[in-house]
């Protein structure tokens, strides 16, 4: 099995910083990527910010000079600063990792359980 779990969300004040983490363990050979999402009540669920394997990242034009995905200290953990934090910001976000199995060498998408980030005065 393969586990992403997430810390970090919370409240927030408009123009404040949260930082989330997400640690990905388990049966896992390499990582492909580790990105984040989000979905508002009543939205689909967006694109945030990536990393690859190879340390590029890509960002959402939302969060573009806002927000900075970068490596956490732990093995296969990613980071996620978010600054200038706007009431639109509000949403539940969700870890992603594209995973290459030890077990199977097959390439699968997973996900985290979510943490809920509120940005509101």
């Amino acid at each position: 099995q393969v586990q992403l779990v997430e810390s970090g969300g919370g409240l927030a004040q408009p123009g404040g910083s949260l930082r989330l983490s997400c640690e990905v363990s388990g049966s896992i050979f390499s990582i492909d990527a580790i990105g984040w999402y989000r979905q508002a009540p009543g939205k689909q669920r967006d694109f945030v910010a990536q990393m690859q394997s190879d340390d590029s990242t890509y960002y959402a034009d939302s969060v573009k000079g806002r927000f900075i995905i970068s490596r956490g200290n732990a093995k296969n953990t990613v980071l996620l600063q978010l600054n200038s934090l706007k009431p639109e910001d509000t949403a539940v976000y969700y870890c992603n990792a594209l995973v290459v199995r030890i077990d199977s060498q097959s390439r699968v998408n997973y996900w985290g359980q979510g943490t809920q980030v509120t940005v509101s005065s």
